[in-house]
Order: C-alpha cells, then sequence, then structure tokens
C-alpha cells in the first residue's frame, strides 16, 4: 500500500496529514478523537532536521496533553549518510527523536508503529522500533542491517552470511524474520479497513516491552530467556 492509501483506509471521512521532503506530520479523526501521525514516506534518508522536525511533533503532542494516539508510519531508507549530518551529531538526533517517542508513551500516548516499506539501521530504530507496538504491512522489507553491511563489519562472506540467515532469524533481515524474533508485533490486512485493526492494537497493547516473549514464542528467539538470565545473574553479582 502506498502511504496515500493507508492514509484514506485510516481516515475515510479525510485526514490533515501532509508530506515535504519525505516528512509526514499531521492528524485525523480516530475513535471520537484524534490520532497524530508522523513519519517518513518515499524511502528518505533520515537527517538531522527530519529526525528534529518529527521529535518537535511528537514533543508537541506531549505538551498538548490529550494523550491522542501516535502513529508512526515508516518507509526510509536508513540514516543519511553524509560528513555533515555525522558532524551535526546525528546519533544524538536519532536518539533525541527515540526519546521523545518514548516519552509521549510514558505520557499516556498510544505509540503505534506502521512499516508499510523499506527501513534500515538507525532509522528503523529512532522511529518504528521506538513505539509500544509495530505494526506492518505486506510488502514492507525493514532492517537493522543488511547483510552486505554485516560482511563488511564482521569480516564474513556474505555466502556464508547468507546460509545463516536461513536459520537465525533475530539475525537477518527482512518482515518475516522481525515478525519471528517478536520486533514486529503483527501483519495487518490491507483488504480490511486499517482503522479498526490499529484500534485492536492499541486495546490490545502490552504494558511493557515484550519483544523477548513474543520472539521466544515464535521460535525466532530460541536463547533468549537464557541470556536474559545471565545478564540479570551478572547484574546482581556486581
Amino acid at each position: 500500500m502506498t502511504l496515500a492509501e493507508i492514509l484514506t483506509s485510516l481516515f475515510p471521512e479525510g485526514h490533515a496529514v501532509t508530506v515535504a521532503d519525505g516528512l509526514v506530520v499531521g492528524d485525523g479523526p480516530f475513535e471520537g478523537g484524534r490520532m497524530r501521525v508522523i513519519g517518513i514516506d518515499g524511502d528518505t534518508p533520515l537527517g538531522v532536521e527530519g529526525a528534529l522536525t518529527l521529535a518537535g511533533h511528537v514533543l508537541d503532542a506531549v505538551r498538548a496533553g490529550d494523550k491522542a494516539p501516535i502513529l508512526v508510519a515508516v518507509d526510509s531508507d536508513s540514516q543519511r549518510m553524509s560528513r555533515r549530518d555525522e558532524l551535526l551529531g546525528l546519533n544524538e538526533c536519532l536518539a533525541h527523536l527515540a526519546k521523545a517517542l518514548l516519552l509521549a508513551d510514558r505520557h499516556g500516548h498510544p505509540t503505534i508503529g506502521l512499516l508499510y516499506g523499506h527501513s534500515a539501521a538507525g532509522a528503523f530504530i529512532a522511529t518504528a522500533l521506538a513505539t509500544r507496538v509495530l505494526a506492518a504491512l505486506p510488502g514492507a522489507n525493514p532492517s537493522v542491517m543488511d547483510l552486505p553491511s554485516v560482511a563488511r563489519v564482521t569480516k564474513l562472506p556474505l555466502e556464508k552470511l547468507q546460509e545463516m540467515a536461513q536459520s537465525t532469524p533475530v539475525f537477518a533481515p527482512g518482515l518475516d524474520n522481525m515478525l519471528a524474533t517478536g520486533a514486529v508485533h503483527a501483519v495487518l490486512d490491507p483488504a480490511a479497513p486499517l482503522g479498526p485493526q490499529i484500534a485492536s492494537l492499541i486495546a490490545d497493547r502490552p504494558e511493557g516491552d515484550v519483544r523477548d516473549r513474543l520472539g521466544r514464542e515464535r521460535g525466532g528467539r530460541p536463547v533468549a530467556e537464557e541470556i536474559a538470565g545471565l545478564v540479570a545473574g551478572r547484574l546482581r553479582a556486581g
């Protein structure tokens, strides 16, 4: 689905969501109130200005105090790979955006991510993965790091990594693997109205972060509980 199709399905009565330079901002009627929408469209890389702009809209929502749901729609490239952005502290700007979404969640705003295209690396982490619940539409293509990049970092042959990715979802990119590891909570039905599906996710959203449990139940993170126990034991031991 395109962003226009998503917004039409989500807000059949119309909306005030706009896109400028790949950044999505606005709101629309939802469940007797308003839903705020931010995001990235058109496989756009997320740079300093974009991260700060989106974070500003999230903080405006928190200041409004209405506890309106915040939908984060994502079809992005990775973070913008430029010397200028790095010198301006892109890592801090991405962290600021993620923390703004976490702050909104703490203040009672249901935060729902919606992947409908590509997303990767810092842009994926600071937007979609920073929401309480992350949904996706069929055809979405998320990754924390693609395999050629992993090969460059680890110095392992790409062929070996591709072989490992077949049996290790926590290591591999793609929607199916993100679903198996619990990073994506649910895949929505594009043939049905999106409003009721999003409303159901909001109503059933977990109180805390349950991605490790979902990944274990789905077979994508078989040793998550063991690792968590080891980490907790070491923390208790000081």
